[in-house]
């Protein structure tokens, strides 16, 4: 490593060891310094400031997570869009923006083929019914 490269990185070392020894400092300062008083009361769980009744355990329906999950996805893939729309109308004086514009509206159809599969799955149903097909038998 030559002495300018050593000159450049030597204000990312400090400022790292300056990070760790600010970190470790406090650590041990409240270690140090943080009153222990424990009682049965503290070690109880914080809800509200009502006591806590029954089990902290509970059954929920999968169907938060799936709508959720489902709306992460989609935001985040809408999103990407943003980096896309902001160079478009340099590319478009490239003359690339067709390209850009074919890219970002094969994009939005994946979007839109993907929202309308979950819907038509019954993902998106916040109260699903379950409906038995009856077939014929002949």
């Amino acid at each position: 490593m030559t002495p300018a490269q050593f000159d450049g990185l030597m204000p990312i070392v400090i400022l790292m060891g300056i990070a760790v020894l600010l970190f470790v400092g406090g650590h041990f300062a409240s270690v140090l310094l943080a009153p222990k008083k424990p009682s049965h009361l503290k070690s109880m769980p914080y809800e509200c400031g009502e006591e806590p009744v029954g089990s902290a355990w509970s059954m929920f329906n999968v169907r938060f997570y799936v709508v959720g999950l489902i709306f992460i996805i989609f935001d985040v893939e809408s999103v990407l869009m943003f980096p896309v729309v902001t160079i478009y109308r340099e590319m478009m004086e490239r003359g690339d923006g067709f390209y850009i514009l074919d890219v970002l509206l094969s994009f939005i159809a994946i979007l839109v083929m993907g929202i309308a599969y979950c819907w038509k799955k019954g993902d998106l149903d916040w109260v699903k019914s379950f409906q038995v097909s009856v077939k014929n038998n002949k």
